[in-house]
């Protein structure tokens, strides 16, 4: 079954597989709302609304993907962000971070670059393994715009761009 579809068209599928599930909820919500009377209807309904908040945080994480086979493995444990590269690698705390960026230069993909307190950099490429976890994880940012985000991953910049930076609290 799997030669019956390009590879092509599998990897779009596969890149937007939770926009087309959350549609199927959508359409089972609509199908139970319009044909159907009483808790059914009402289960319908709550359907519809799921389905769409689904769609557009599944719409999220398909602009966050950006394919695969990049190297590397990319693993979230307990907010620890560990890359293991053929290269390189490196671990960071989530609650350590202090700025995220995108380094759109970098090769063979762009990477991101995650700088600790003590000024610690891992470099982790958007094509990794496992890499579409960090969608979670730079989401759970305090103050993070993920649409920035999104939008610049989506269009490649010209050089180095800083996604997110940690405020410094003040004293006074």
């Amino acid at each position: 079954m799997a030669e019956f579809i390009r590879p092509e068209a599998r990897a779009v599928l596969w890149r937007w597989r939770d926009v087309i599930v959350a549609l199927l909820i959508v359409a089972i919500g609509l199908w139970w709302a319009i044909g159907s009377f009483g808790i059914v209807r009402w289960l319908g309904i709550l359907m519809i609304v799921l389905g769409a908040v689904l769609v557009f945080t599944g719409t999220q994480r398909a602009r966050f993907r950006q394919g695969a086979g990049g190297p590397g493995v990319v693993q979230i444990v307990e907010r620890r962000i560990g890359y293991f590269g053929p290269l390189t690698g490196g671990a960071l705390d989530l609650d350590d971070l202090t700025v995220l960026e995108l380094d759109p230069d970098a090769h063979p993909d762009p990477h991101w670059i995650l700088t600790g307190v003590e000024n610690n950099r891992v470099a982790i490429p958007v094509t990794a393994k496992g890499a579409e976890a960090l969608f979670d994880a730079f989401a759970s940012l305090p103050g993070i715009r993920t649409e920035t985000m999104l939008s610049v991953l989506e269009r490649t910049p010209d050089q180095r761009v800083v996604i997110w930076r940690k405020t410094q609290p003040l004293l006074h």
